[in-house]
């Protein structure tokens, strides 16, 4: 079991946005060691079909399985909406999404209030988190929107002004409207525009907004999960960071650090 507590966690995504996750992992439980896959030469993930992102996902999870990872955690908010039972029957081993935290965390939140659910438009379209929300709680209501704008803005770095602004209000604007008084943030690019979005609810709301970070709920889960299963690291000094794509090793690893929080040295390519 030792030997099991010293294995890497496997994380991926379609390209940046699962750094968010690998941030909150590195914060709550410094001593797990990470190997991130990021799949930047098929992202984004978000517009392809059900049946591609399966695909595409058994393919990523498959590189860090064969690398000797002890548990893989999906930071993708599509692959966790519309693949995670595939990979949980394909793989002989645990794996965690996003969407499942998330949605515990604004349950726990709502107070009996309508929760919004900001997302890509896969995972607006494959109705998980209403799933999900239902079976953790069958009084909570649940309205979703889709928000693209905030991937390529959250990539540009254009994280504030007027631009943003517009696209929170626009995104924010039908989710207020209609009672939610919690936003679920159902996409891992999102939190780094979380201070305008909470800016905005807030305005829109006349109140304060529940804005639930993804990356917080999940790396909060996949520590109890570690304890209750006894694979999380010993203490020790803080664990590794290994960094792999599968394009564009070079601008991933310029744009990486402001997801990340801290620098990113070595980033390599690899061929799924």
């Amino acid at each position: 079991m030792t030997e099991l507590r010293a294995l890497p966690l496997g994380v991926f995504d379609s390209g940046l946005g699962g750094l968010t996750v690998v941030r909150a992992l590195r914060e709550a439980l410094p001593e797990e060691s990470i190997l991130y896959l990021g799949d930047t030469a098929r992202v984004p993930y978000g517009t392809r079909s059900a049946e591609t992102v399966v695909r595409y996902a058994l393919s990523c999870a498959k590189v860090l399985v064969a690398r000797g990872v002890k548990a893989i955690v999906v930071a993708c908010g599509t692959v966790s909406a519309v693949a995670i039972e595939a990979l949980r029957v394909e793989l002989d081993l645990p794996v965690l999404g996003v969407i499942e935290p998330s949605a515990r965390a604004a349950v726990e939140r709502c107070g009996g209030r309508r929760i919004g659910v900001l997302g890509t438009p896969g995972t607006v379209a494959s109705g998980a988190y209403p799933r999900t929300i239902v079976t953790l709680s069958t009084r909570a209501e649940v309205v979703q929107q889709a928000a693209p704008l905030f991937v390529p803005l959250a990539e540009e770095g254009w994280l504030d002004g007027e631009v943003p602004t517009l696209a929170a209000r626009r995104y924010l604007a039908p989710l207020i409207a209609s009672g939610a008084r919690v936003v679920v943030l159902g996409c891992t690019h999102y939190p780094l525009l979380a201070p305008v979005i909470q800016a905005e609810a807030d305005r829109l709301a006349g109140e304060p907004v529940a804005v639930i970070d993804t990356g917080a709920a999940v790396a909060r889960e996949v520590g109890r999960f570690l304890e209750e299963r006894g694979r999380r690291a010993p203490p020790g000094p803080r664990g590794a960071l290994e960094v792999r794509v599968t394009d564009l090793p070079k601008s991933f690893a310029e744009v990486a650090s402001r997801f990340l929080g801290e620098p990113v040295h070595d980033v390599r390519q690899i061929d799924l």
